[in-house]
């Protein structure tokens, strides 16, 4: 690798790093001393996200790739060398119709490859490096919408679920051979993805302030890093509530059909 010395930078690789999210978490580590691999598939913002992180004094390293590509992503990872932290936040979201009508079946199918498919490859991609050094950390973006599917978008919760469910198993598993794993569950932060996203927004986030918050509570090592307060605590009581008192609640809350 050329550059600076890659035994005194910490090595970070973001998927998805044009979203709002993940361009947000590429600055907010951006800094001296960190080597940052970008991975996204609008090459100008891209670009512009890495601009602003070299900016501040990172070394940055970009990658145009489309997640579904499940060849070529395992070709690229399996290319790295030993990365400290990897953070898994490419997404896409879909709904049902304005009348009801059922999600298109190709773009859910899309959706589960990059969602959750992508995601476990990427975590079998990188976990061989890690587990041969005995230390290492992997996030995954999931959301609260893991705790209670919400009526107009089935497909997005099933697959953001499913991440929820995969990262709490692999942290257990994992977590013996030094490696953290941490389930990220954001509520509604700004983006294009979100704005598309039917139903009310309550407490909305900017992306930096999200940002900031994943920053501390994988510096902590937080199992699971929820937020915004109360709609965390309220979506946890969804699961904890009979399906039927949740249902009518979020069906009062302007979240049904």
């Amino acid at each position: 690798m050329s550059g600076p010395d890659a035994r005194m930078l910490r090595r970070i690789l973001i998927t998805g790093a044009t979203g709002a999210i993940g361009g947000a978490l590429a600055e907010a580590y951006a800094q001296p001393g960190v080597e940052l691999l970008l991975h996204g598939r609008d090459i100008p913002r891209l670009e512009a996200v890495a601009a602003r992180c070299r900016a501040r004094g990172a070394w940055v390293h970009t990658r145009v790739l489309d997640v579904r590509d499940f060849t070529a992503m395992r070709d690229w990872l399996h290319g790295l060398d030993a990365l400290d932290l990897v953070i898994l936040n490419a997404g896409m979201n879909t709904h049902v119709g304005p009348g009801g009508e059922a999600e298109d079946w190709d773009t859910v199918q899309a959706l589960l490859d990059v969602n959750l498919k992508a995601v476990m490859l990427c975590v079998q991609a990188v976990l061989p490096a890690m587990r041969a050094r005995g230390r290492g950390q992997i996030a995954l973006l999931s959301s609260l919408a893991a705790y209670f599917g919400l009526p107009a978008t089935p497909a997005y919760c099933a697959s953001k679920a499913g991440l929820k469910a995969y990262g709490e198993a692999l942290r257990g598993w994992l977590a013996p051979q030094g490696i953290k794993v941490n389930v990220v569950m954001p509520g509604y932060v700004e983006s294009p993805m979100c704005a598309a996203m039917p139903g009310p927004k309550p407490f909305l986030w900017a992306p930096e302030r999200a940002a900031a918050l994943i920053r501390r509570g994988l510096a902590h090592d937080r199992a699971r890093i929820s937020f915004p307060f109360p709609l965390n605590w309220g979506s946890w009581w969804l699961a904890v509530l009979p399906a039927v008192v949740s249902q009518r609640i979020l069906h009062w809350l302007g979240y049904g059909i």
